[in-house]
């Protein structure tokens, strides 16, 4: 059996966009060493004309699904997935939206079926696939329902891990969609993968407030009291261990980062501004809950620099590594 006794992980990656960087970046992680049979789930063309830009070489091989013990750096098997249109760097067309979708039930299907152990995505145009009459919302919402699945989106650097209880919702819509029923999801989905996937036997997880020092008991809001704390301490009574309501502001500081594996926070940019300011390049976003495993990179399309080759892969490639990381550990029991 050549190179190595265990075949190696078998791990689709989704281009995104065809107009954005995804394709100039899936060309990047192809020049990686990194050890994992990468499948390209995009248009054959369009990968080549993306290595063509960033001046690289790129060997595409038709994946058939056989087990790879050694891959090549500048290889890439490839399942083909054919665009509308020609792409136009920097120009999304709604003509593509499709195949765009179509690689991602390509992805997810896969996963639930075996082919793939993971997912990798590069980033997608929503406004794009919206503009072609195609009510989308995100990589996330569409692999849960692809899944059946209740989902929460985290993201992590090595150094911190932080989950959300909303998403991309307007900050007047935030407190509503703070229930006892979103907060009870979110925190056994987030301890629930904690122990599976990411092997801690004993997660302690740290919750943020809604408001300004977690409300002051009242005096700046009223949702710590009526919903957050109850569900906490619902939650303890089950046997997590969870640290909080916290405010904001003092949750973050090093001392406090000692006491926790994860935080889950109320809102999109309650957060994520910490982790990325901190370590933008090595922030991959997962999809927790997923009968699979799904990571990405944690910026946009990057349409400006669509096209020029200086897109840089980091993201993805640490979105690659994770995916290596969490397929190569075995999964705990519930």
């Amino acid at each position: 059996m050549p190179g190595q006794a265990r075949p190696l992980p078998r791990l689709a990656v989704t281009a995104g966009e065809p107009a954005g960087v995804g394709p100039e970046l899936l060309t990047r992680l192809a020049a990686t060493s990194l050890a994992a049979s990468f499948v390209a789930v995009t248009d054959r063309h369009l990968l080549e004309r993306a290595a063509e830009r960033c001046g690289s070489t790129v060997t595409l091989i038709d994946d058939d699904g056989a087990p790879v013990y050694e891959r090549q750096p500048g290889t890439l098997r490839i399942r083909h997935v054919a665009l509308g249109v020609s792409e136009r760097p920097g120009h999304p067309s709604p003509d593509n939206a499709r195949h765009v979708l179509a690689t991602l039930a390509e992805a997810a299907d896969g996963c639930l079926a075996g082919r793939y152990e993971a997912i990798v995505t590069a980033p997608l145009q929503k406004g794009s696939i919206n503009d072609a009459g195609i009510a989308f919302s995100g990589h996330t919402e569409f692999f849960a329902e692809r899944a059946g699945a209740d989902v929460v989106m985290m993201l992590a650097s090595p150094e911190l891990r932080v989950a959300l209880a909303t998403t991309h919702l307007p900050l007047s819509r935030v407190p509503a969609a703070i229930t006892p029923e979103v907060m009870h999801k979110t925190l056994r989905i987030v301890h629930g993968e904690l122990k599976n996937k990411f092997g801690i036997a004993m997660p302690r997880i740290a919750v943020l407030g809604l408001n300004p020092h977690a409300g002051e008991n009242g005096h700046l809001g009223h949702e710590e009291l009526q919903t957050i704390i109850p569900a906490l301490d619902a939650l303890r009574g089950e046997g997590m261990d969870l640290l909080g309501p916290l405010p904001a502001d003092t949750a973050f500081v090093p001392a406090m980062r000692k006491r926790y594996d994860a935080v889950v926070a109320m809102y999109h940019d309650q957060a994520l501004p910490v982790l990325k300011s901190e370590a933008f390049d090595r922030t991959v976003n997962l999809t927790l809950g997923l009968p699979f495993i799904r990571t990405s990179v944690d910026h946009g399309t990057a349409l400006d620099l669509a096209g020029t080759g200086r897109a840089d892969a980091s993201s993805l490639i640490a979105a690659a590594k994770m995916a290596m990381e969490l397929v190569s550990r075995p999964l705990r029991g519930p």
